[in-house]
């Protein structure tokens, strides 16, 4: 039962290389689509030097836009959604993702750091819902009402359809991974501005349930 990795990405040319080299060696995985989010570095160039799916878009439609674009160019159906910017993501937590689904042991796998950095291992211990690891039957996504706008509130959406919609969910602990925080890639300020209004976006989905 092959499965399609969608990994939306901007500005991720330093840390992309990093996970399409671990999916590439999985042989569950037959279609990995990045979908560079309107970057202004060389993350397509990268990504198509992985010999991967390579979708562009004119301009940056967030997360859950740029989750949705793949989406539509997705073969397979079960659908794995990654971060671009995954730090010591290794292939067997790429099989724990998605073997739990594709045997029919649960609908959606939650990917959650632990024993990583302490920073983003408290911040999914915290929240779980908000890990952007998902391993997920299409089915269900095609279902899921205006989520390609949720922004950074995608994942808080797809939890509350799951929830709603009585979805056997299963957290995966992906020991020793982490991402890299806004903070680090644009610097204190831009980067504090940059999670102000994903934690914006996520409160609103939140608010609206969903």
């Amino acid at each position: 039962m092959p499965v399609t990795a969608i990994i939306p990405a901007y500005n991720e040319e330093k840390y992309l290389g990093g996970v399409l080299t671990e999916l590439l060696d999985v042989e569950l995985v037959s279609q990995i689509i990045v979908v560079d989010d309107g970057s202004t570095d060389k993350t397509s160039q990268v990504a198509r030097g992985y010999g991967v799916d390579v979708l562009e878009l004119p301009s940056n439609k967030g997360k859950a836009g740029a989750m949705a674009a793949g989406l539509d160019y997705a073969k397979e159906d079960y659908i794995l959604f990654l971060d671009a910017d995954l730090l010591d993501l290794q292939k067997q937590n790429i099989y724990d993702l998605i073997i739990p689904v594709i045997n029919d042991k649960a609908d959606m796998t939650v990917g959650v750091f632990g024993s990583g950095r302490p920073v983003t291992d408290a911040a999914q211990l915290i929240a779980p819902f908000l890990s952007g690891q998902r391993c997920i039957k299409k089915k269900w996504l095609s279902e899921i009402e205006k989520w390609a706008d949720a922004g950074y509130g995608v994942e808080v959406a797809l939890t509350v359809y799951a929830h709603r919609n009585k979805l056997r969910i299963k957290h995966v602990e992906l020991p020793k991974m982490s991402h890299v925080m806004k903070e680090e890639k644009l610097g204190i300020v831009r980067g504090f501005a940059f999670r102000m209004k994903m934690y914006w976006e996520i409160a609103k989905r939140i608010r609206i349930g969903g």
